[in-house]
């Protein structure tokens, strides 16, 4: 799939490697931004407590 992604992008091999990492920052813009704040909403993950007994 990877090879794939890699073989359709436009030009010479260091525009596909420049272009693979900018993809790969939105990527990890775009969940930081809006998807890991939404989960954290919704999974109530941080709400995690300890019982003493």
């Amino acid at each position: 799939m990877y090879v794939w992604l890699f073989r359709q992008l436009p030009g010479p091999l260091w525009l596909k490697i420049l272009l693979s990492l900018a993809i790969l920052a939105g990527a990890l813009v775009v969940l930081d931004q809006f998807v890991f704040p939404w989960m954290a909403e919704v999974t109530h993950l941080t709400d995690a407590t300890v019982a003493q007994n």
